[in-house]
């Protein structure tokens, strides 16, 4: 991947802008964690055992907070994919 240009110059960033960087870099980090967790879930154990032996009202909640997750990198994506094609 290659870096962007850096937008903001020579210039110390704001605190604003250092939280947004560093939100993301946590977002990025969790996002890698829970893929990696989900693909060792997937290699070790079928679906069948994963409802056999999980908390329903939990797997529930995680499956829908991971739908809002989804939900809101697909907004991400279009306005890149608008901003792109703006170029």
């Amino acid at each position: 991947m290659t870096p962007s240009k850096d937008p903001f110059g020579d210039r110390p960033l704001r605190l604003d802008e250092v939280r947004i960087v560093s939100d993301l870099r946590i977002m990025h980090a969790k996002v890698d964690d829970l893929f990696h967790l989900v693909e060792q879930l997937k290699q070790r154990y079928d679906e069948t055992t994963v409802h056999q032996y999980a908390d329903e009202v939990l797997l529930s909640q995680d499956i829908h907070r991971v739908d809002e997750i989804y939900l809101y990198y697909v907004k991400l994506r279009e306005e890149r994919d608008r901003r792109s094609a703006g170029r």
